[in-house]
């Protein structure tokens, strides 16, 4: 399955583009199990404030959506991409909507009921392809994207399908993995950052923020609000933090030097007794390349994993 994943990506970019329902899924077979060993429940960054921890970052990153969408008992909010379920479970115990978890990858989509089972009434999901939503038009009232959309072969499309969906009047409110201002195209290292996350992370290719706006502008969205939420992050807690296993917990041990190398001696081994699956020191090893470059894009200010945007679907004209 690792060959599977890599032949992809190394095809180049028009090639993922063509192939990503297959390309992303095969990554998420991949990684899973090392996400929720690693990172728990939800696969995301977030700003954090001087003495917080990682985990409470998390759910304030989600709230944070939340109370811009004013999402209340009796929505319906469409998850796009929601992963394990843990942003959606979380996301429903705070607000009382109702949640749509639209996922192409089985195997999430069962985790994610085991996840949420405390709000199962509140939590529905749907096996489908966000550039195809299996849904019919007009039908939520808020649309969330929680670091789902980097995977979009074409973003603006991908936004179509999710502009289609809601009501006139509804929001979509998102954070998406982009380069910043700060990136140069001509600047070796940060070409090779940049490589280095799109291999590691099954991406098509990683956009500027304005690509972004503009995509979302040409799906038919009113821009309401957007901007860099990186940049709240307090100096001595930057976003990346967590990636380099600075914090003094038990779940950090994995992303330290020690851990990393200790994690991967144990699957090494573990391979050798077939206690686990071939390849899965391969995998260890692809994430930690990656953790390692995007620890190097954000000190270098070239990349963000939060780019916020709040989008409108205009209401129906009274006329």
């Amino acid at each position: 399955m690792v060959d599977r994943y890599t032949d992809i990506h190394d095809a180049g970019v028009e090639r993922r583009k063509e192939r990503y329902r297959s390309f992303v899924n095969h990554y998420y077979d991949l990684v899973t199990d090392f996400y929720e060993f690693g990172w728990g429940q939800s696969f995301h960054f977030a700003p954090r404030r001087r003495g917080e921890s990682f985990k409470a970052s998390l759910l304030r990153h989600q709230h944070f959506l939340a109370d811009h969408l004013s999402l209340e008992p009796g929505m319906q909010v469409l998850d796009v991409g929601c992963g394990v379920g843990g942003p959606m479970g979380a996301l429903a115990r705070y607000t009382g909507a109702s949640f749509v978890g639209l996922n192409n990858n089985a195997y999430q989509i069962e985790r994610a009921k085991a996840h949420t089972r405390n709000v199962r009434s509140l939590c529905r999901f749907i096996h489908g392809d966000y550039m195809q939503i299996p849904d019919g038009d007009d039908r939520y009232d808020a649309a969330i994207a929680i670091e789902s959309m980097p995977h979009a072969p074409d973003k603006t499309a991908a936004f179509r399908e999710i502009f289609r969906v809601l009501r006139p009047g509804a929001c979509f409110a998102g954070y998406d993995w982009c380069l910043t201002e700060d990136f140069e195209p001509g600047n070796a290292e940060y070409v090779r950052i940049k490589e280095d996350i799109v291999a590691g992370d099954a991406l098509p290719d990683i956009p500027p923020t304005s690509e972004v706006r503009s995509a979302l502008r040409a799906a038919g969205f009113e821009l309401v609000e957007y901007g860099d939420r990186a940049l709240a992050s307090d100096p001595t807690t930057p976003w990346y933090r967590a990636l380099q296993g600075r914090d003094l917990n038990p779940r950090s041990i994995p992303r330290t030097p020690v851990g990393r190398a200790l994690t991967n001696l144990v699957l090494r081994v573990g391979e050798k007794l077939r206690a686990f699956p071939e390849g899965t020191t391969a995998v260890s090893s692809l994430l930690n390349r990656t953790a390692d470059a995007l620890v190097d894009g954000g000190k270098a200010g070239i990349f963000t994993p939060m780019f916020f945007f709040l989008a409108r679907k205009p209401p129906r004209s009274e006329a």
